[in-house]
Formats: C-alpha cells, sequence, structure tokens
C-alpha cells in the first residue's frame, strides 16, 4: 500500500477483516455468520470472498483448479499460481469493495493473500519458505497497492477433520473435489505451512476441533466476535 497519504485519508479507511483456514475448515461460514453480527450491529460492513468465482478475473485460478494445467498442485509453481490469484483480488478490490474499504467499511474477506501463504508456500522446500511470504506481501501490499489486513483470523483445523468435512460437503462425491481437495498429503503439508505463516504474519489462530470432532459454530463464532471487536472498537 501506498504510504505517501496524509492523515485523513488514513482516518477514513475502513477495516479489512480476513477468515483464514484449509478448505473444509469453516471459512465460509464463519465470514457469513461474522457479516451478519455486524451488519445486525448496524456497522458500515461489505462481505467479499475469494476466489471471485462471479468474474471473469478468476478465470485462471478455474483452469488452475480444476486440473486444465496439470491434476497436482505442484504442476504450477507457486510463484506463476500465485499470480492467477492476485489478478482475481486486484480486480475485485477495483469493481466491488475498494470504494467501500476506502469509506470507512469493515471488510469481511472469506479468504485474501493469505490463502496463498497457506496453499502455496508448501510447495516449496521449507528453507525457502520466508523468501515467499516476503515475496508475496509485496507484490500484492506494495506493487499492486491491495490494502494490508488488519486482522486475519486463522481457523485451524487438523487436515484429516478438513478431508471428513469436504466429502460431507460433496456428500461423497471426489469427483466434485478441486486439485486441492483431493491431495491429503497436500492438505497435510498445507496446515504445516499455514501454522508456520500464522507465527510469522502475526495471524490471530482458533482452534476448531477437540478430539479429531469439529467444535460447535456457535462457539467458533463467539471467539472470532471477541477477537474481532477488539480490532474493530
Amino acid at each position: 500500500m501506498n504510504n505517501d497519504v496524509n492523515e485523513s485519508e488514513t482516518n477514513m479507511r475502513g477495516k479489512l477483516i480476513v477468515i483464514e483456514g484449509l478448505d473444509g475448515s469453516g471459512k465460509q461460514t464463519q465470514s457469513e455468520k461474522l457479516y451478519t453480527y455486524l451488519k445486525d450491529g448496524e456497522r458500515l460492513v461489505k462481505y467479499v470472498s475469494f476466489p471471485d468465482y462471479s468474474s471473469q478475473s478468476s478465470a485462471l485460478v478455474k483452469m488452475y483448479l480444476s486440473g486444465k494445467f496439470g491434476d497436482k498442485p505442484g504442476d504450477v509453481g507457486p510463484y506463476a499460481s500465485s499470480l492467477f490469484y492476485t489478478v482475481d483480488r486486484i480486480a475485485s478490490f477495483k469493481t466491488s469493495w475498494g470504494e467501500y474499504y476506502e469509506n470507512g467499511a469493515v471488510i469481511v474477506a472469506n479468504r485474501y493473500t493469505t490463502s496463498n501463504a497457506v496453499h502455496q508456500t508448501c510447495k516449496l522446500p521449507e528453507g525457502q519458505w520466508d523468501a515467499y511470504l516476503d515475496w508475496l506481501y509485496d507484490l500484492e501490499f506494495n506493487k499492486v497497492g491491495l490494502p494490508k489486513p488488519d486482522a486475519v483470523i486463522y481457523l485451524d483445523m487438523p487436515s484429516s477433520v478438513s478431508s471428513r468435512l469436504i466429502s460431507k460437503r460433496y456428500s461423497g462425491d471426489e469427483d466434485k473435489r478441486d486439485i486441492h481437495e483431493k491431495d491429503r498429503r497436500y492438505l497435510e503439508i498445507s496446515r504445516v505451512s499455514a501454522l508456520y505463516a500464522a507465527e510469522r504474519l502475526g495471524w490471530h489462530v482458533i482452534n476448531c476441533a477437540a478430539e479429531r470432532e469439529p467444535l460447535p459454530v456457535e462457539e467458533i463464532h463467539k471467539r472470532i466476535v471477541e477477537y474481532v471487536e477488539k480490532i474493530i472498537s
């Protein structure tokens, strides 16, 4: 983000709250519940979700996830894959929610730049993770100019539980899974890189399972609200 702005412009800007997690962790449910909570509290709020599958800007993301560039996540390197998502995010910001953000709204995002940190970092040897994360954040928040999140809430769900929930979502039809969801080992490694990114980048981690079972949706929502109120108050 451009740092050469005056104080009054900075004060007008809203808050960007990101809900992040593995596939099947409940991101969509929790981000929608947070949006509803804030809206019911008569706050100026806008909900966004990434990728923006309703927009043509997500065309490369759709091709990648459907296996058009290879049927394994690693068939496209992390830097190239990241650019597919960056294009989608900047298009969404310019056409959908940027004006809301600039005028003081709370933006609730189901995924964001942080999803690349979760799903692309793990394609690299661990010794290259820091360099990739630095590249990613510099690309999106400095060079491209997307807003940096005010808070990232990572819903930590064990990959075994996430995979089970994904199967339930698709009623057992494994063909409906995208190339990330089909690769169980990839989900496991993604969780490792996600927790690494969470610690390095200062995300707020909420444990969402106990004894291999997901916590109740309302309990997770309560924890999210308690944290978000501290950020936006």
